[in-house]
Order: structure tokens, then C-alpha cells, then sequence
């Protein structure tokens, strides 16, 4: 199960990622193109935990799955909410101290001791292989980013559920509550792992977490062709961000 799971949260975010990009290439969108390289970075980190599983760990599979599923993936999906809910310039401003932060992570996550080589196909707890500084790198980025992007998704929700009149504006609320409880779920992964050590409760809140996403971004999709629909009849709309 716990290699299905692994390939499965692999498929779904590299769709995710693919309909992001389109999306992007459309409509040049600075928050789609953060998400899309969010939503890769998860799609690399879900792969290298996927030939962990059922190959055997090495150092360098882990680092992989560590830096970019554990430290950078949520961020840089914070990074769209930033974009999407403060204009570009202050997502400009956070995404130069996120390029920097990236950076910074990625240097350590590369050469940061390892304590004891990583062998078998169990998942690895960062907390009995990494030292500190990793450690804290991963719990700022996840703990930020999970926070800008619960906050921002449940105000958006209770704004267009304000506006549920208008069309479009309730799959829009829904949407927003689906992305914010699949970061929870996504949230949740490690401290399962971290506290009980099960390998099957973790992969199944990464694969459940990105998957409930995903449905948002299905949901708010719809709820823009919904709006769409109404421009096209003549029927009045608000404009939102």
C-alpha cells in the first residue's frame, strides 16, 4: 500500500503541476507559475519517496525527499497565495526572500551530516537522521507556507461565500475550503510520522492531502467557467481578485 500510495501521489501532483503550467502559459499568471513549480518540486519529492519505498533508501534519496517535500514545496505554493491575494509587487518582494530561502536550503540539505547511512525501504524520520538546522529549515518553510495558505483559503472561502449570489461565487467558497483542508492533511503528515512512525498513515495523508487540492483547483476551475457562462448571457458579476 504504501508503494501505490507513493506512485499515486506522484501521478496526481504531476498532473496538478501540468494543469497549473497550462494555465500559466495562457494567461502568464505569476501564482500559477509558482504553484507549477511547487507542485513539481512535490512531484519529485513523491518520486524519490516512491523509489525509497520500494528500492531502498540511500543518503541521497533522502536528501532529495527531504529539501523538497519536507522544506520547499510548501512555501513556494504559499508563494500563489501571496501572488494571488497581495498583487505582484509584494509577491515580488516574498518570492526574492523565498529564492534566497531555496537557496539557503538546498545548500544545506546537501551537505548536512547524516547520522548513520540510510538503508531499507522504512521511510526515514528527519528528526534521528538530520541535525538541527535542517530540521528547523523544514519546520519555518512548511509552518509558514501551511499558514499563508490556510488563512488566505478560508478568508477567500468566507469572501465569495459573502457573495454566494453571484455565479460561480459558492464553488469558489467550497474550492477554497477543499485547498485548505488538503494542507492540513498535508500538514498533518509529518507529525503522524514524526510521533508514530507509521509509514502508511503518512503516505496516505500525502496522497489524500494533494488529492483533496487538486479537487479545489477542479472545483474553482468549474466555478470560473460558471462565471464565464454568466458574462457570456449578459447576467451581471463582481469582479474579484
Amino acid at each position: 500500500m504504501v508503494i501505490g500510495l507513493a506512485f499515486l501521489a506522484t501521478a496526481v501532483a504531476t498532473l496538478f503541476a501540468q494543469a497549473t503550467l497550462v494555465r500559466f502559459t495562457r494567461d502568464r499568471r505569476p501564482q500559477d507559475l509558482a504553484w507549477t513549480v511547487s507542485l513539481g518540486m512535490f512531484a519529485l519529492a513523491s518520486a524519490a519517496l516512491a523509489t525509497g519505498v520500494s528500492t531502498g533508501w540511500d543518503n541521497g534519496t533522502f536528501r532529495v525527499f527531504f529539501l523538497l517535500g519536507a522544506v520547499l514545496t510548501v512555501p513556494w505554493l504559499a508563494l500563489g497565495t501571496v501572488y494571488l491575494l497581495a498583487g505582484r509587487e509584494r509577491g515580488r518582494r516574498v518570492q526574492w526572500g523565498l529564492v534566497f530561502f531555496s537557496g539557503l536550503a538546498t545548500g544545506v540539505l546537501l551537505t548536512a551530516p547524516i547520522d548513520g547511512p540510510i538503508h531499507g525501504n522504512a521511510i526515514p524520520v528527519g528528526s534521528e537522521v538530520f541535525g538541527v538546522f535542517p530540521r528547523v529549515l523544514a519546520a519555518v518553510g512548511s509552518g509558514v507556507g501551511a499558514l499563508v495558505i490556510i488563512a488566505g483559503a478560508l478568508w477567500s472561502a468566507w469572501r465569495f461565500a459573502r457573495a454566494r449570489t453571484t455565479p460561480g461565487n459558492g464553488r469558489r467558497a467550497a474550492a477554497n475550503l477543499l485547498i485548505a483542508l488538503g494542507t492540513l492533511v498535508l500538514s498533518s503528515g509529518g507529525l503522524i510520522q514524526g510521533f508514530a512512525g507509521k509509514d502508511e498513515a503518512f503516505v496516505i495523508s500525502l496522497a489524500s492531502g494533494i488529492a483533496v487540492i487538486y479537487a479545489g483547483f477542479l472545483v474553482a476551475a468549474g466555478a470560473s467557467a460558471a462565471r464565464e457562462r454568466a458574462v457570456s448571457v449578459g447576467q451581471p458579476v463582481t469582479v474579484s481578485t
